[in-house]
């Protein structure tokens, strides 16, 4: 079926482009404050009075990493809405998954190609895929063990592209759209972090004129650094147009 259905009344769908990261930045200039003033114990109590930005985005986030995240969604989101704006592109963020970690960022061009892209840092650390058990471990500055990664990022991009299909609706899409459009699903490392450069060969592939580590788990996921996305983002969306 390629059928829309009808949005049920008050329907307002998740923000995207612009408006979106306009209310990010709300949510980042609110932080901002909350941290200079004395009432920033007060955030979540209901005391104190808190912007939209701040609700839709601050909030889905724990608060540790908040500021970062938010400041990452933004700065990254805003580059590739910019970048791919004539293309009709479509940028979500923070979109919200039960019992789950938020789509950081749904780039959606409709009717042609969708990614998810999972923002993620480890600082100062070196990712590594073990092949034979498909998980992601962080190898420890010191070099003397690795931690496997929980969650797993590339079991949760996985996820994503399932839930999409059953909440199609909330982006007004059809089934088609849903189910039929090729998706790249794209674990973003954020400096200082990055990928052992000691992956097996047979691990990358070719999109365009980039060499990309491909990782198994549940499917597959491209990972990129934050300084390739608008590059990865171009050269995926070439094979589709």
């Amino acid at each position: 079926m390629t059928t829309l259905k009808d949005p049920p009344q008050n329907f307002q769908p998740p923000l995207y482009n612009q408006a979106a990261f306009d209310k990010i930045r709300e949510a980042i200039d609110y932080q901002s404050t909350l941290a200079l003033t004395a009432g920033g114990f007060a955030m979540g109590t209901g005391s104190m009075f808190h912007p939209v930005g701040w609700l839709i985005f601050g909030l889905a986030y724990k608060p540790l990493v908040v500021t970062q995240k938010l400041a990452r969604l933004e700065r990254i989101g805003t580059s590739i809405f910019r970048e791919f704006e004539k293309e009709g592109v479509k940028v979500y963020p923070t979109v919200p998954v039960e019992n789950n970690n938020p789509i950081d960022l749904f780039v959606r061009f409709p009717q042609t190609t969708h990614l998810f892209i999972s923002i993620r840092s480890k600082g100062d650390r070196e990712i590594v895929y073990n092949e034979a058990r498909e998980v992601l471990q962080v190898k420890r500055k010191d070099n003397n063990g690795l931690k496997i990664w929980k969650p797993c990022p590339l079991v949760e991009l996985a996820d994503y592209e399932k839930w999409l299909t059953k909440n199609r609706d909330k982006f007004l899409m059809t089934s088609r759209e849903a189910q039929k459009t090729p998706t790249a699903k794209v674990l973003l490392l954020c400096p200082p972090t990055k990928a052992s450069a000691n992956h097996k060969e047979h691990l990358y592939t070719e999109i365009g004129d980039m060499r990309v580590l491909v990782l198994r788990r549940k499917g597959s996921a491209f990972v990129i650094t934050e300084s390739e996305v608008n590059r990865f983002v171009r050269a995926w969306l070439s094979k589709y147009k």
